[in-house]
């Protein structure tokens, strides 16, 4: 059962573009959205006051960065993110596998997750769908993303396969690690630009129990002709009734 409550109003029939709305523990989100980005739990230049008076929904934050700074310990002492930054609206956390994939000169990818320095004193890091899970559980957001390896979108097919194929045991692992937590959890279609692998991501964590579903790897090398594109195929593939 998702834990989040999804309506679908309306379906634009030419486009497939939708309106709708879902609730978290924070409130409800209405979309289409924008998403005013609090990397590290701030959005730069605003105050929490102007994001509510500009009627912000919901905020994004990043796992990856809030894991180097201030960390998890931070996080629980104060109860969760909407104590720390004194915001009682949803908020969503990315998993940090875009962030990884930037730093190519300083990470090493395995089959368990990511090794990857600090930029912040140097020290090893490292980052499984385990931890990302358990980061974003103490960081206490209403919505959850699987940790993915994100590739160029222009990656040959048997390299961008290979991506795919890691990315659905990390989001499979990623749902174990949520556990009952009644945080929601989306998985992360990936295939690069190569149609069929698009399908076969999206066809495959549909049949899983995510509350929601990401279109990833985009604006990662294609170009804008390719973004629209490939968003227009993969929606095709997703669910009706997920976010």
């Amino acid at each position: 059962m998702s834990r989040l409550s999804f309506t679908l109003e309306k379906t634009a029939p030419a486009t497939k573009a939708r309106a709708a709305r879902f609730r978290t523990a924070h409130g409800e989100v209405r979309t289409p959205v924008f998403m005013p980005v609090g990397t590290q739990a701030t959005v730069k230049n605003m105050t929490v006051e102007g994001l509510r008076a500009l009627d912000a929904q919901v905020l994004l934050a990043n796992t990856y960065h809030l894991l180097l700074r201030p960390g998890p310990e931070v996080f629980k002492k104060f109860g969760g993110i909407h104590r720390f930054m004194n915001w009682d609206r949803p908020v969503l956390t990315d998993s940090g596998g875009f962030q990884i994939f930037s730093l190519p000169h300083s990470r090493r990818m395995t089959e368990e997750g990511a090794h990857f320095r600090s930029y912040v004193d140097g020290e090893p890091c490292f980052l499984s769908p385990e931890t990302s899970i358990g980061m974003q559980r103490a960081i206490g957001s209403d919505i959850m993303m699987v940790l993915d390896q994100c590739i160029p979108s222009t990656a040959p097919h048997a390299e961008t396969e290979a991506a795919m194929h890691l990315t659905h045991r990390w989001a499979e692992r990623s749902l174990r690690a949520r556990d009952d937590s009644p945080q929601a959890l989306f998985g992360i279609v990936q295939g690069a630009c190569h149609p069929d692998l698009r399908k076969r991501s999206a066809e495959f964590l549909r049949a899983l129990p995510f509350d929601g579903l990401a279109i990833g790897g985009l604006a990662v090398g294609e170009s804008h002709a390719e973004r629209y594109e490939f968003t227009d195929l993969v929606t095709n593939f997703l669910p009706a009734d997920l976010p």
